[in-house]
């Protein structure tokens, strides 16, 4: 399974849209975004975020990821973590970050990477120790519903890789 990445486009925006199954899962990638993903919602955050780029596995667009704050010799923030349904599951994700975790540590020389992940979101929390993350901060959050959610913060220093 070839896995390649490169900037999002113009055509991947409403491949992207499809990719959250629910106004759960749509909360993790986007807690600000009302259920489904519009391409106008998601080309909106794409403006005000750095580094947009996808996941192709086999040609096709199979996750995507940008930086919510990058800060040259500071920190780079990763958010709008998503997996197309059809690729979970088959390290699409690992193999994106990984990317994200690279372009800070390279192309903005950050000092470190942070990602924040919300306690429902099983295949974040397992995933992101496993590449280096460590939690250092756990923020109350509210859901759509109103209901407590607890936001895990992790950070990978760039001497722990």
């Amino acid at each position: 399974m070839p896995l390649t990445h490169r900037p999002v486009a113009e055509k991947d925006i409403q491949v992207i849209c499809g990719f959250p199954q629910s106004e759960d899962e749509l909360f993790f990638l986007f807690p600000k975004a009302a259920f489904p993903l519009t391409p106008s919602q998601l080309q909106e955050a794409i403006a005000l975020r750095s580094d947009s780029t996808v996941a192709e596995l086999d040609g096709e667009v199979a996750a995507f990821a940008n930086f919510y704050r990058w800060e040259a010799g500071g920190c780079c923030s990763i958010g709008n973590v998503i997996v197309s349904p059809v690729a979970r599951g088959r390290g699409v994700g690992r193999y994106l970050i990984e990317q994200m975790i690279g372009f800070a540590f390279s192309k903005h020389q950050a000092a470190e990477v942070t990602v924040s992940c919300f306690n429902q979101n099983v295949a974040g929390l397992l995933l992101y120790p496993k590449l280096g993350f460590q939690p250092y901060a756990v923020e109350e959050r509210q859901d759509k519903k109103g209901n407590r959610v607890a936001l895990i913060h992790m950070r990978l220093p760039r001497n722990a890789t």
